[in-house]
């Protein structure tokens, strides 16, 4: 792998969360990741950053809490399999790296999949929880949160990106 500005990122962005999907990852003595297709990345507070939303009930959640740093990983479509089993699937219930035969090292204190094409390591920032009445728009928490399980926001400085070579 090696390694780029975040500004040299050539796919689309959208189109990377949004259809291909994306591998949140955090944590390194034990670690979790899951799947995640909500997610932006752009300028911030004069730092490249990437927001990620990761619902209170996932695994990964306490991952992302109790660590400081977290990895964004994206995949060509041959992984499409594995990254439905990491968003289908609990690592409280089984080892998703294992189960989807990555490979995995840990840079800058976050989880990081060989087979990924690109893979984003962020430093937490900030945090924050979705508050339903800041909502203008009514069906937004109506068909994205019919059980009350508002996202937590986690602000990342992009700190390193990936790409294979």
């Amino acid at each position: 792998m090696k390694e780029i500005n975040a500004s040299e990122i050539s796919k689309n962005v959208i189109q990377m969360i949004k259809k291909d999907w994306m591998l949140v990852g955090a944590g390194e003595d034990k670690f979790n990741m899951m799947t995640a297709s909500w997610g932006m990345m752009g300028h911030l507070w004069n730092k490249d950053v990437m927001n990620v939303y990761v619902r209170p009930q996932r695994y990964t959640y306490e991952f992302m809490e109790n660590n400081d740093t977290f990895s964004c990983s994206f995949f060509d479509e041959s992984y499409r399999d594995a990254l439905k089993l990491c968003g289908s699937k609990s690592g409280r219930d089984i080892n998703k790296a294992e189960a989807c035969g990555f490979t995995t090292r840990f840079i800058e204190h976050a989880p990081v999949f060989d087979q990924a094409a690109c893979t984003i390591i962020c430093r937490k920032i900030a945090v924050y929880d979705i508050d339903p009445s800041q909502f203008t728009d009514s069906s937004v928490d109506k068909n994205n949160y019919p059980l009350k399980d508002y996202h937590r926001v986690y602000t990342g400085e992009i700190i390193k990106v990936l790409v294979k070579d």
